[in-house]
């Protein structure tokens, strides 16, 4: 790839430096004794045979024996790892990729932090300056926008993309994770969606800003390439498109697909029909197949197979396909083969392009270790819900259609999950049956102060006269904003207010996940008051905060646990 900002590290075979500790039972990077100070480390030399002892090292079927030190020594080139349990699995690969081409492996753990640091020489970065977070937080809802561009690099790609493309963005997703790390949702953007494009700032070569003019009405895959664009400018454009601004992104081309799928020894694919395609060159019976290298990318990269051949099919085919890659890299043949993991680690990082804030080893494992806590039967692929555009006779472009589009934006703004948590269900059936059932006072006894915690300016005013002039809930009043934002609307009440907090609850649709048994504190009477605090999910005064949201009826949507078959 072309990006600015790849660092490379020295040529290393990782094989030679994998050493078997058996107090925690993984495998770990050590230097040679005689190398400290070497960036990239070199083979380790094998010492006499250690009788009883086998380790397996990644990229051999069996590695030499190696002598070890006394058990109380560091080992050599270990930098500050603590001994974990023996049944953990720390060292995992964790793939997420975004389509036709941008497949992403994010290393958590994989050996050593000097092979990280190798493996981080591999990534390119580009500065997107404010178009996304300056930092990764491992405590908050997320959103990475993964790319994947149509420009023709290395050998074999000749009948993809456009020839002599700058590298548009082809295939689109954004990745949510949620706060709770329960679910997630990657909602594809068609390539053909007509958008705005705004102003954006790009750092050039030489480190000078230059700000790239906007346009109205063209497709997005213009937001990347054009006039110098780049992937801060598409960032931009997801944010006035859907309101949902990515805070980090992640980019690659067409040879991610092919060496990723190589890496893992091929993806499991199914197809209704069987496919013959002159143009992609793609031939599989009907049924299941095994693809990767070359016949992965021309699976995912065809539009003449499936459907009506157009780009809406071909994002549901790319949806299939990285369900069951997901589900490759969660088997345990992956994750527990030191010999895949360099491999992805190797392939993934050197077809890889991120923003800055996220280009550190430290950050890129910290993404992997909250990405690998989302059980694949919650990650939601959906599309953008568009409809053709009217303004055109011959379609070729899509915009996005208003009666969906803003409410599937609203449910990813508002870490709100497409699939049935079953934790969260178990965890709010617990709570409910505990907190809201029972007596309940009546509206003009429950007394309750107002607070803004999180919602827009004005809202602990327009609640408080809503409880007061239609819920009959007239010892109420309004203290102002909260010490904090929470995303949350909580109430919190004393033991003794249990029945006004069912009866508030009641009126004003709160879960019993909302309501926090705590003490009450004085009103401005100097009577005892439970506390509402309005959060960012308060939607206005009398609006139900339960969050029984009903999500519209979509075209698209799958999960990363089912096996679908491509038709």
């Amino acid at each position: 790839m072309d990006a600015q900002g790849r660092g490379r590290a020295d040529d290393v075979d990782p094989a030679d430096q994998w050493v078997l500790n058996p107090r925690t039972g993984e495998y770990e990077l050590r230097l040679s004794p005689s190398a400290p100070e070497s960036p990239v480390p070199g083979p380790r030399t094998e010492g006499p045979r250690a009788t009883g002892r086998r380790t397996t090292a990644p990229g051999r079927e069996v590695p030499p024996q190696r002598r070890r030190p006394e058990p109380e020594a560091p080992a050599p080139g270990r930098r500050g790892r603590r001994p974990e349990k023996k049944k953990s699995r720390g060292k995992r690969v964790l793939l997420w990729t975004g389509g036709s081409m941008a497949f992403v492996v994010l290393v958590a753990g994989v050996g050593g932090y000097v092979y990280l640091k190798h493996l981080e020489g591999n990534v390119s970065t580009t500065d997107v300056g404010t178009a996304g977070s300056s930092s990764f937080k491992k405590d908050e809802a997320f959103n990475i926008l993964i790319i994947g561009t149509d420009k023709r690099t290395g050998e074999g790609n000749e009948g993809y993309g456009d020839k002599g493309s700058a590298g548009h963005a082809d295939t689109n997703i954004l990745l949510h994770v949620a706060e709770d790390r329960s679910n997630a949702t990657a909602l594809s953007i068609p390539r053909d969606l007509i958008v705005d494009i705004p102003d954006c700032e790009t750092t050039q070569e030489d480190g000078t800003k230059k700000v790239i003019p906007g346009t109205s009405g063209v497709r997005f895959n213009q937001s990347l390439g054009d006039f110098g664009r780049d992937a801060g400018c598409t960032m931009r454009t997801v944010a006035e498109t859907t309101g949902i601004k990515p805070d980090h992104f992640m980019m690659a081309d067409f040879n991610a697909v092919k060496t990723l799928t190589t890496a893992v020894d091929g993806v499991d694919v199914c197809v209704e029909h069987a496919v013959d395609d002159p143009k992609s060159h793609l031939k599989l019976p009907a049924g299941e197949s095994k693809v990767e290298g070359e016949q992965a990318l021309a699976f995912v990269r065809t539009r003449h197979a499936f459907g009506n051949e157009g780009d809406l099919d071909r994002i549901k085919v790319q949806q299939q396909f990285l369900g069951s890659l997901m589900r490759k890299m969660a088997s345990g043949d992956t994750l527990t083969s030191p010999t895949k993991l360099v491999k992805l680690a190797e392939a993934a990082t050197k077809a890889l392009t991120v923003d800055s804030a996220i280009g550190k080893v430290g950050t890129l494992k910290d993404i992997a270790l909250e990405l690998k806590k989302v059980p694949t039967k919650n990650i939601t692929f959906t599309t953008v819900p568009v409809i053709d555009n009217p303004a055109e006779k011959v379609k070729a472009t899509v915009v996005v259609n208003e009666a969906k589009g803003p409410q599937v934006f609203d449910m990813i703004k508002n870490d709100i999950s497409f699939t049935e948590v079953e934790q969260q269900k178990k965890k709010e059936k617990a709570a409910v049956a505990a907190r809201l059932k029972g007596e309940k006072s009546e509206p003009g006894e429950v007394r309750v102060r107002v607070m803004n915690g999180g919602a827009p300016a004005g809202s602990a005013q327009q609640e408080l006269a809503y409880l007061q002039t239609q819920a009959g809930v007239s010892k109420s009043e309004n203290a102002g904003n909260a010490p904090a934002d929470i995303a949350k609307t909580t109430l919190e009440y004393a033991p003794d207010q249990a029945d006004q907090a069912r009866a508030l609850a009641e009126i004003l649709g709160l879960t019993g996940a909302a309501m926090k048994p705590g003490e009450s504190v004085t009103n401005s009477q100097g009577l005892p008051t439970m506390t509402l605090t309005l959060g960012k999910d308060f939607k206005g005064a009398g609006v139900k905060l339960d969050g029984s949201v009903k999500k519209p009826d979509l075209d698209t949507e799958s999960t990363a646990d089912q096996k679908l078959c491509a038709s």
